[in-house]
Formats: C-alpha cells, sequence, structure tokens
C-alpha cells in the first residue's frame, strides 16, 4: 500500500511539474522565437486533441457516440468556449503580455472562484478556512499586480485580465464538463474538446501566415508544451487518482504554479521582487488550503 501511495504522489509531482514546465516553454517560443499566441494555441489544440481522441481510440473508447446526444454536445460545445477556450487562450495571452510565473499563478485565483460559485450554489455562508482562502488570494494578487504599492500595477492591465479570464475559464473548465466526463471518459471529452477549439480558432483567429522563428529550438519547444506539457501532464495527473485521494492529488499539484516560478527565474532570467514572491506564495497556500479542505 505505501508503494502505491509513493507512486501516486511521484505522478501527480510529474504530471503538475510538466503542466508548470509547458508555460515556460510557450514564455520560451514568444521570448526567443517571436511565435503569436494565436499559432501556439491552435497548433497546440489540433494537435493535442487529435492525439488524445487516438488515445481514446486505442482504449476502446466510443469517440462519436457522444455526438449522437443533443444535451450532450450542448455540454461539450459548453467546455469548449466558456471553459477550455478561455482556460487555453487567455493563459497564453497572459504569458504574452507578462510572463510564465505570473500567468501560472494568476490562473491559479481559480479555487477561489470556484469556492464562490459552490457557495452561491449552496446557498451557504463561507467558514474560517473559505475566509482564510479568500484573504490570502486577495492579498496574493495584490502584491502580484501591485508590488506592494497601491499607487502603481507592476504588471499590464491586459497581463492581468488575460490572467482573470483564464481563471475564470479554469474555473468553468474544472465544474462544467463533470456529467459528461463520466459518461464518456476524459480522454473523449478533452480531445474533442481541443479538436473543435483548434479547428474553429484557425478561422476565427486565423494564425496565419505564420509568423516568427521555426527551427530545431522551436519544433522541440512544440513538442515539449504538446507531448509534455498536454498529454503526459493530463495522463500523469488522472493516473495518480487511482493511488491517492483527489483532495490530496489537488494539494500536490500546487506544485505547478511553484514550478513555473523556478523555472522562468532559472531559465528565462525572469526578475521576481520580494513581495512578488510573498503574493505568489499567498496564492500557493491558497490552492493547498481549500484542495485538503475537500
Amino acid at each position: 500500500m505505501q508503494n502505491l501511495r509513493t507512486k501516486g504522489i511521484v505522478l501527480v509531482f510529474m504530471g503538475a511539474m510538466f503542466w508548470g514546465a509547458s508555460s515556460t516553454v510557450i514564455q520560451f517560443l514568444f521570448q526567443y522565437k517571436h511565435l503569436t499566441a494565436e499559432w501556439i494555441f491552435v497548433i497546440r489544440n489540433i494537435l493535442a486533441g487529435c492525439l488524445f481522441l487516438l488515445y481514446a481510440y486505442l482504449g476502446k473508447g466510443q469517440l462519436l457516440t457522444l455526438w449522437h446526444n443533443k444535451e450532450d454536445v450542448k455540454s461539450l460545445l459548453f467546455f469548449c468556449f466558456a471553459g477550455l477556450f478561455p482556460t487555453q487562450f487567455c493563459f497564453i495571452k497572459a504569458i504574452e503580455a507578462s510572463n510564465a510565473a505570473t500567468a501560472t499563478v494568476i490562473q491559479y485565483l481559480m479555487p477561489v472562484i470556484v469556492l464562490g460559485y459552490v457557495l452561491w450554489r449552496d446557498k451557504r455562508m463561507p467558514d474560517k478556512v473559505d475566509n482564510v482562502a479568500v484573504v490570502l488570494a486577495v492579498l496574493g494578487t495584490y502584491f502580484i499586480v501591485t508590488k506592494g504599492n497601491g499607487n502603481n500595477l507592476a504588471i499590464s492591465t491586459s497581463a492581468l485580465l488575460w490572467g482573470l479570464a483564464s481563471a475564470f475559464g479554469m474555473a468553468i473548465y474544472t465544474v462544467s464538463p463533470l456529467r459528461i466526463i463520466r459518461k464518456y471518459s476524459s480522454p473523449v471529452v478533452v480531445g474533442w474538446g481541443m479538436l473543435v477549439n483548434g479547428t474553429l480558432s484557425n478561422f476565427l483567429l486565423w494564425p496565419w501566415p505564420f509568423q516568427g522563428i521555426m527551427d530545431g529550438g522551436t519544433l522541440a519547444g512544440i513538442v515539449v508544451f504538446i507531448l509534455f506539457g498536454t498529454l503526459l501532464a493530463f495522463y500523469f495527473y488522472l493516473e495518480s487518482t487511482r493511488y491517492i485521494p483527489s483532495q490530496e492529488v489537488s494539494a500536490l499539484s500546487s506544485v505547478e504554479p511553484l514550478t513555473s516560478v523556478v523555472l522562468a527565474v532559472t531559465l528565462l532570467h525572469v526578475k521576481l521582487g520580494v513581495i512578488e514572491i510573498i503574493g505568489m506564495l499567498c496564492i500557493i497556500s491558497t490552492v493547498i488550503l481549500l484542495a485538503r479542505k475537500k
């Protein structure tokens, strides 16, 4: 039993670190290869969507059954446009407008947004843990956005708005597809969601002609954030839930923003002050606090 628990902890750490690393790779593609957010988003969704569906097919998943039920199709499309699109596209735009560390930590305000929804849905008041989590989240955001100086923004308004939009999208992404995921499996739902998003966005965002530098470094970056930062991260995260409780998985996954911060500082030379680091730790503490409460 202890070996299985250790395996689960290793898996969730690997998945979270791969997710955190993918945001740093995206910043690398912006900073050194001059790619556009639109192109990265479209390519990521189309390729990852196809690979998810291939994985589901090889696992004898029923790929087309979902499209035979109108209610399930409506749920999938809501998940696509209200959840998956802002989770990914707004997050990539937030990285473009700031850096991987800041964008990832702001997106991790998601648990507080989900908490607000649950309190509204259940018509109940927040308890002490909820209140502490909200205070930590507000303080953390304040420190990151202002560096402790309320008269000035330390990041651009666009970075803040893109980051908050990605957090709201991630909250919807987390809550909305639960029914159809239980019915059809995660690879089927996420695979179709990504493929639909990528295909339609190819015409709506129109990332052509390609802009940037296409070389070995660019191709390596694309492979890393699709294979490691999307497919393997997703697989390891799901696999870990077989060995340790879901609340523990959620708490341990807070290593994702921490990974993003460490990699952005060490590899891309992102400069963070003491106040910003305190703010990021506040938000990461919020994630752990709310996850352990579940």
